[in-house]
């Protein structure tokens, strides 16, 4: 909520005073000073921007960030180095550990375009640390061969990324380890639907079941393994029919208990749903479904209700999805 994050706000404006006193934080209610709204398109409340050497022109925008802490380090990465130097192994190892994410990026040298893709990303992903290292000593302890970047969960490597110079793409870097900061799968509930937002990822895939059927547990593995291949791509996100509260989410894809288990992919975009054509949730189907859709070939999917028999009987007609553009066009 606002209120929730005006409180954060205060407390990080509070921290940084003492630390950073160039940093000055300031708060506008927009609905009294239209020019403003206006002059920096504010369309979503909160919205937090970040204005560099006195200008105007083209702030940074801050999104996602809800907490104090992240909104320190978020400030912090924007007006100093964003990653951490890593010389020793002990000091890697201390990074690693302290925190439940970590990303370390082993390099050959630490000027090259690579690095510089690296502490960007930095900069944009304040919920975990980042360090960097050019330590032969250091890649050699983890085994890693350089050009790298490493997510470390609970201390150990969960996923490796290698940097090719000059072709990485910084969004895509971004949202993939943002990933990380929620389950491969997530369950969709009320704490997590803000977290799932939260994460820049625009192709959400949703499988639609009821936990406690007899097939769930086959069907969540391979849900899980078409996860692993597709992360930072689309986001996996799970909903429990049995869940009363998540019947808006029903409506919303029009999903009924016959359809059950179902699987969707929704462009947060351009709001366009889409059917995965098989009904089987196998691996070999789930991974298809993904492919065709990032590929551009899977078909939209336009819920519509049954045309009603009487629809043509009166001087209105009635149009339903179905009937819409044979009528009108």
């Amino acid at each position: 909520s606002s209120q929730n994050l005006s409180e954060e706000f205060a407390e990080a404006a509070r921290q940084l005073k003492k630390e950073a006193p160039r940093i000055q934080f300031g708060k506008i209610d927009v609905t009294h000073q239209h020019d403003l709204r206006k002059e920096f398109n504010i369309q979503a409340f909160p919205t937090v921007k970040f204005f560099v050497n006195g200008s105007r022109e083209h702030p940074i925008d801050c999104k996602g960030v809800r907490k104090a802490s992240t909104f320190i380090t978020w400030v912090k990465r924007r007006t100093g180095p964003s990653t951490v130097l890593i010389n020793s192994t002990d000091q890697a190892e201390a990074i690693i550990k302290a925190d439940d994410l970590a990303v370390i990026g082993f390099f050959r040298e630490l000027h090259n375009d690579s690095v510089e893709v690296f502490c960007e990303t930095a900069r944009d992903v304040p919920e975990m640390p980042f360090g960097m290292t050019a330590s032969e000593d250091v890649c050699a302890n983890y085994g890693i061969q350089r050009n790298s970047l490493v997510v470390f969960k609970k201390g150990k490597p969960v996923h490796k990324e290698v940097l090719e110079d000059g072709r990485q793409n910084k969004l895509g870097l971004t949202r993939l380890i943002k990933t990380f900061t929620l389950d491969l799968v997530t369950e969709y509930n009320i704490e997590t639907s803000v977290k799932i937002f939260d994460v820049p990822v625009e192709n959400h895939i949703l499988l639609f079941t009821p936990t406690n059927s007899e097939t769930f547990n086959e069907i969540y593995e391979n849900y899980k393994s078409a996860a692993a291949e597709f992360r930072g791509k689309l986001l996996f996100v799970l909903v429990d029919t049995n869940e009363a509260r998540n019947g808006r989410i029903f409506e919303y894809f029009r999903i009924r208990d016959i359809d059950v288990p179902a699987v969707r992919i929704l462009n947060l975009t351009s709001d366009a749903k889409y059917k995965m054509p098989a009904d089987e949730v196998t691996v070999e189907n789930l991974k298809a479904f993904c492919q065709s859709y990032l590929n551009g070939k899977a078909k939209q999917h336009l819920s519509s209700e049954e045309i009603p028999e009487d629809w043509d009987k009166m001087p209105v007609k009635v149009l339903v999805g179905k009937n819409f553009n044979s009528i009108i066009f």
